[in-house]
């Protein structure tokens, strides 16, 4: 826990990455859960 300010910049960078892999996983389940639906 020394290294704070490297933690810090690591998750601001990250975070963009994170928002888009939500969306695209979102995106993922969404298209999974209507496939059942309309293949049931």
């Amino acid at each position: 826990m020394a290294e704070k300010k490297s933690d810090y910049s690591f998750w601001t960078t990250y975070k963009r990455f994170a928002t888009t892999e939500i969306l695209m996983y979102v995106i993922m389940v969404v298209g999974i859960l209507l496939g059942i639906i309309i293949f049931s």
